[in-house]
């Protein structure tokens, strides 16, 4: 089976259209086969979002959605939070063709920009927040990198947000933050899923 983080999938493309509410505000999503979650936004995303505005209800700044996929935390981003502005990307070429349908629909494109990148390979600007699901099926070595790089990309003051399961790996991905930004906390965790905080 294709997954996600392959760049072109070959797989026949078939568009599905679903609508999703987070408070009052709905949103609308263009998906396809070979996108991650294709039927509905994920709860761990979900459970990102919320707490990223909760969090951030003052931010001002830019934000990177780092392996974006169709781009539901980009564009919920872009349209909760007034005086950000967001970079989206990822590997997967059909994510990518999704996230900037999906950021028109959504009426926020003048925020957005999206850009086709494994990892940090084509990213060269800094940011005031990382957010990121971390694509845990392409192993270990990538989202470590995943991590790697948003220190690398962050902003003096800047924070990552990281979604991760119990199970699929939040413990080591704790102790790889706080090896990293010398500091990781527990913002929130629900179900099993855990939103950790590193700030650069």
């Amino acid at each position: 089976m294709e997954q996600y983080f392959t760049k072109n999938p070959t797989t026949e493309k078939d568009i599905y259209k679903f609508d999703w509410n987070i408070g009052k505000e709905r949103f609308y999503f263009y998906t396809s086969n070979s996108v991650f979650s294709k039927s509905g936004v994920d709860f761990g995303s979900m459970l990102l979002v919320e707490t990223v505005v909760k969090e951030g209800s003052d931010f001002n700044g830019s934000i990177l959605d780092l392996g974006c996929g169709y781009g539901p935390i980009g564009v919920m981003l872009a349209k909760l939070m007034d005086n950000a502005s967001v970079t989206m990307s990822d590997v997967n070429e059909r994510a990518l063709e999704l996230a900037k349908m999906n950021a028109q629909e959504n009426k926020v494109s003048g925020k957005i920009k999206v850009i086709s990148s494994a990892a940090f390979e084509n990213i060269h600007e800094s940011y005031d927040m990382i957010v990121t699901n971390p694509p845990i099926r392409a192993g270990k070595d990538v989202v470590f990198s995943f991590y790697e790089g948003a220190f690398e990309h962050l902003n003096k003051g800047g924070r990552l947000y990281v979604v991760i399961q119990k199970k699929q790996g939040a413990p080591s991905t704790k102790e790889k933050l706080e090896a990293l930004f010398g500091n990781c906390e527990t913002a929130e965790k629900k179900s099993g899923y855990f939103i950790f905080r590193a700030e650069k």
